[in-house]
């Protein structure tokens, strides 16, 4: 009588694949990659525009890609896709709107429904809907746009990094044992 409840973002008929941990030292290295990752884009973003709650998004996908780049919510296509409707929603909200919790609130709900409409489930997005819809510097369309867009091919690139990392650490682990 006990059924096991399904899983967000688990393949259809399949139980979500855990990844497998690899030893010490494939552990720091791919730990140590979205941490660089996120500083090196903190520099970066610090420079462009003072937008610093993006900065929670872009760790927290960091951190679910080191956690399982082959996870769903990790895949290249959700990344792109919940991001680029999260920094569109959230923006458009805020001019919309204004800046502030009416239009953060109204842009959270719709990227939400976005993201299960349109199997896209990638939780740090919200936080993007967030950075967005609170936008309240000097920062031109343009700018704001290029920002966003710059955070969906660090995040794809550093999803595609961490997946041939774990590749290499099996292909050795399986050599060495």
């Amino acid at each position: 009588m006990h059924k096991e409840p399904e899983r967000l973002n688990a393949e259809p008929g399949k139980a979500h694949p855990t990844r497998q941990p690899l030893n010490w030292k494939g552990e720091l290295l791919l730990a140590l990659l979205p941490t660089l990752t996120v500083l090196a884009v903190l520099a970066l973003m610090e420079v462009l525009s003072h937008q610093r709650v993006l900065f929670a998004s872009l760790a927290s996908s960091a951190f679910l890609i080191y956690l399982d780049p082959h996870y769903r919510a990790n895949r290249v296509r959700t990344l792109i896709l919940s991001q680029a409707a999260a920094a569109l929603v959230g923006y458009g909200a805020g001019e919309l709107v204004g800046p502030g919790y009416w239009a953060a609130g109204s842009a959270m709900v719709v990227v939400i429904v976005l993201m299960v409409l349109f199997d896209m489930v990638h939780p740090p997005a919200v936080s993007t809907t967030l950075g967005f819809a609170f936008h309240t510097g000097p920062e031109s369309n343009l700018g704001l746009f290029g920002l966003g867009v710059g955070l969906i091919v660090v995040l794809v690139l550093l999803q595609k990094v961490a997946q041939k990392l774990l590749g290499h650490f099996r292909q050795v682990t399986k050599f060495h044992r």
